[in-house]
């Protein structure tokens, strides 16, 4: 009863009720749901036998608070729209779809609290299962409770991230006396301690396994020794109940378990064609095991299965085809196809093509374990083999993107049995390395896809381009790590360099030639050419497949050729594209590659938020597609906060290595390196720099770290590798021609020379950066440029840039930055005192993030989208923002936030 008070008084429950079938699970749903006074109540529960069908628990939970549908922001409308079958649509994200369901549970609780119930959970389609569960997990303030119930099992991966509340059996004397209350006559004593060692506490075994016993074993204690599982005991005694009626008596319940809908109306019209009569009904009825009043209600979930999985094959065929024949094919179609495929005797070509229909139903609403179920079936009953194969294939395909690697490999050996078009084939092969660059992890995968790619030039060349992508993703990620195969980044490189472009190329294939060539052609003739197509990601509209495919490779394009406006606009349409469509599954690749900008751009409040939102995905998503968390620790290098950053780099080093993710050694290399030079431990420095700079020629991250090898060298007295480094990043500047990139050039110049020369390249380097976005380069410059006058003796004109580094670097929050400008400072005779920071509240992660969003003006309802909240919950959480920061409006909240951002820098 406290979980009710809770959800009376305004705060969110959800709880997970866990245990064996019949330890009183069920009884404790039926006794909230009795004592639910002044609450509105939605339920559902699980059918075995409709796990197939996606969002059909969903659905029926729904029902009750449709209502709300009207009042939900256009894409989850249209997401709920599509899942339900209400309209036709592409297939909807899942976490939208969840979104909009929690949305509905928050309307509908405006009135008055609300009671969620889901029974059976081990049983619920996958779609379902999911999306509850996520719902389960973003409550906060509505006043809603949701309660599970869930049969454990060996294999139970649902719902593992929500409250527990394991049921056990009674205790000893309360199992006593439960038994004792159903005794008709005294047991034996040896008897009655039997049953109460074999029970376990489990009170449903209680009160059956006494109503079981002979006069011979009440007496003696006479059992089978060879007895099945308490679960299995029970199904017995529930079938030994209907032993006595008639067939047709029988058939009624074998029918009543085959629908999992519960439709009384649907039962009876279906018993009607078999010719089961009123007398039938009410002889099953009498068993005290069905009910057919409002809904089909068996006595417990464990009755229906018993009923079903005991009937003979030809009995369940019959009832499946009565369903069939009851079932509207135009308003229930899946469901119709469904019954059609169980009712089926042998491979029937319209029954596999209406299963077939009912895949591409479930793929429209995102269902892809539905889908892949439809067509395995389909497949199944399929009568000549070519067809037979490929909707073998498609159902690979369909359980490799639910994740199910496994079922998928076995039905593509079913594909490959064939036979099989030259397409197809292609396209087995490429499943084949789709699931091993999935499943097996780090870039085993890359020589697979690869060939598939090759394979596919001539059959699919859109295909084969979309694989030549992804081929190129895996040797990106993989860099120097990529396998012993002997193939990487240029190898890939040279296979998409050899591809034909259609007569009239989009931006997407011109990027792609574009990278081949850096690797093909060299990078100072690949240059011009890709940054005109990086420019034109930049400035020209795109497609939405152009935004969330190809945008964040012309954003690693324009990094690696120091185009920062580029890197900003580019990195910045495709998270918002990403944001967009919802897809979770994304969005921390474009989060981590947008705090990286942010993080050389200045703006660390900004990579803040992000990096919080990326643990944000990492907890809605249950720490699935989530990638290595690149962003926290580079947020803290760049800081200086070396006691933070240290181990985490540590850490990264070994699971990038283990995982086979080169591109993680450049990235933890290159903010080493600058966290290590802020702090003046230019050896560090070096060592971390020479890293990230191992292999030049990959994309972004090595060509940065060689001007941190120059300058690092150039401190730690290492001046030959240093010019060596310089040799290298020059003729990466030169060819691209950015002022970022001269400017980059010009100031490792200025440190490998001296007098009017050395400062000529220092002005040169100040006045180009002056132009780009980057301003925590443009403040090294500074801090550089001040140290040469220094060393030169020109005191005054050294306090004045350092002063200016300093002041800049302490607003940043570059603390290990600001204190070298610091120490420089009173090199020149200045005294300063060290930085002290501001804060004006503890925030959380969460609430810094909602309390931007507010300020950048999205309403609540915009924000709850963003952040995947009810509205009601981020109004919840801005009350705690304005509490905590002493405010009581969105204009007083700007005006905290930016005083709390600033540091307090004092001089003396």
């Amino acid at each position: 009863m406290a979980l009710l008070g809770e959800t009376r008084d305004g705060r969110s429950q959800a709880m997970v009720l866990s245990g064996e079938a019949g330890i009183g699970k069920t009884a404790l749903l039926h006794y909230l749901l009795e004592n639910a006074d002044g609450c509105r109540v939605s339920r559902t529960a699980g059918v075995e036998s409709e796990m197939e069908l996606a969002f059909a628990s969903l659905e029926q939970f729904c029902v009750p608070i449709l209502d709300g549908m009207d009042r939900l922001p256009e894409p989850q409308r249209a997401a709920l729209d599509t899942t339900f079958g209400l309209a036709s649509g592409a297939p909807p994200d899942r976490f939208v779809v969840g979104l909009g369901v929690l949305n509905l549970l928050s309307y509908a609780a405006e009135q008055q609290p609300l009671l969620c119930v889901i029974d059976d959970a081990q049983w619920l389609d996958q779609a379902s299962a999911q999306t509850l569960e996520f719902v389960a997990r973003r409550l906060r303030a509505e006043p809603v409770a949701m309660v599970f119930a869930l049969r454990t099992t060996d294999d139970q991966p649902t719902l593992t991230a929500l409250p527990q509340l394991p049921l056990q059996g009674l205790s000893n004397q309360d199992a006593a006396d439960l038994l004792d209350s159903v005794l008709a006559a005294r047991l034996d004593g040896q008897v009655r301690d039997r049953l109460l060692a074999e029970s376990h506490g489990n009170p449903l075994a209680l009160l059956e396994l006494p109503r079981e016993l002979t006069s011979a074993s009440s007496t003696f204690g006479v059992h089978d020794s060879a007895a099945p599982s308490l679960v299995d005991r029970l199904q017995d005694g529930f079938l030994r109940k209907v032993d006595g009626l008639s067939a047709r008596a029988r058939q009624l319940l074998v029918l009543a378990a085959a629908d999992p809908v519960g439709d009384v109306d649907l039962v009876h019209r279906a018993g009607r064609r078999l010719g089961i009569s009123d007398e039938d009904v009410s002889a099953a009825e009498s068993t005290g095991m069905i009910e057919l009043r409002h809904r089909v209600e068996f006595r417990h979930p464990l009755v229906r299965s018993a009923v079903y999985r005991s009937a003979v094959a030809e009995d369940r065929r019959i009832a499946h085809q009565a369903l069939a024949d009851v079932t509207d094919a135009d308003e229930d179609p899946d469901r119709h196809a469904w019954h059609r495929s169980r009712a089926a005797s042998g491979p029937d070509e319209a029954v596999a093509d209406a299963l077939e229909q009912s895949a591409d139903r479930a793929l429209s609403r995102g269902g892809l374990a539905a889908a892949a179920g439809f067509l395995e079936t389909a497949a199944t009953l399929t009568p000549k083999p070519d067809h037979r194969a490929r909707r073998s294939l498609a159902a690979a395909q369909a359980k490799a993107s639910a994740g199910a690697f496994d079922d998928a490999l076995s039905l593509l050996a079913q594909a490959q049995a064939g036979p099989l078009g030259e397409l197809d084939s292609a396209r087995v092969d490429l499943l084949q390395a789709q699931i091993s660059h999935h499943s097996e992890g780090g870039n085993k995968g890359l020589p697979l896809l690869l060939a598939a790619a090759g394979r596919l030039e001539q059959l699919d060349p859109k295909l084969a381009r979309e694989t030549y992508l992804d081929a190129f993703a895996a040797a990106m990620f993989a860099g120097r790590l990529a396998s012993g195969s002997g193939i990487g980044m240029r190898q890939v490189a040279e296979a998409m360099r050899g591809i034909q472009l259609p007569p009239v190329a989009g931006k997407s294939d011109v990027m792609l030639r574009g990278i081949a060539e850096l690797f093909t052609d060299g990078y100072a003739a690949a240059a011009p050419g890709l940054l005109d197509i990086v420019r034109a990601f930049g400035s020209d509209e795109l497609t939405l497949d152009e935004s969330v495919r190809f945008a964040w490779l012309a954003a690693c394009a324009a990094t690696d050729l120091f185009d920062d406006a580029n890197w900003d606009v580019l990195t910045h349409r495709h998270l918002t594209a990403i944001r967009e469509i919802g897809a979770l599954a994304v969005l921390p690749v474009a989060l981590t590659s947008r705090i990286i900008y942010d993080l050389y751009s200045g703006d660390l409040s900004e990579a803040e938020a992000l990096v919080a939102e990326c643990a944000w995905v990492a907890e809605v998503t249950g720490g699935q597609n989530t990638m290595m968390p690149y962003g926290e620790v580079c947020l803290s290098a760049i800081r200086g906060d070396v006691e933070r950053a240290e181990p985490n780099f540590h850490k990264l080093l070994e699971d990038v290595t283990a995982r086979g993710e080169g591109v993680g050694l450049n990235m933890i290399g290159w903010f080493q390196s600058v966290m290590f030079s802020g702090l003046g431990r230019h050896a560090e420095a070096l060592t971390a720099a020479r890293m990230a700079a191992d292999s030049p020629l990959e994309l972004g991250p090595p060509k940065w770290a060689l001007a941190e090898v120059v300058e690092a060298g150039v401190h730690s007295d290492n001046t030959a590798e240093a010019a060596r480094a310089f040799e290298q990043l020059s003729s990466f500047t030169q060819a691209s021609g950015t002022d970022m990139a001269l400017g980059v050039e010009a100031g490792r110049r200025a440190l490998l020379q001296s007098g009017r020369s050395a400062e000529d390249c220092y002005r040169e380097e100040a006045d180009r950066l002056a132009r780009t976005t980057l301003q925590v380069e443009r403040t090294r410059a500074q801090l550089r440029y001040g140290e040469f006058l220094r060393r030169e003796d020109r005191r005054g004109e050294a306090r004045t840039q350092l002063r200016l580094a300093f002041e800049t670097f302490g607003a940043l929050g570059l603390d290990g930055f600001a204190e070298r400008a610091r120490q420089e400072l009173i090199a020149t005779g200045e005294t300063v005192r060290r930085r002290t920071t501001e804060s004006s509240a503890d925030l959380t992660a969460q609430e810094t993030r909602i309390a931007q969003l507010a300020v950048e003006g999205l309403t609540n309802s915009e924000i709850g989208d963003t952040m995947f909240l009810s509205a009601r919950t981020v109004e919840w959480h801005l009350r705690k923002v304005y509490a905590k920061l002493g405010v009581d409006s969105r204009r007083r909240l700007r005006d905290s936030l930016s005083e709390s951002g600033k540091s307090a820098v004092k001089m003396s």
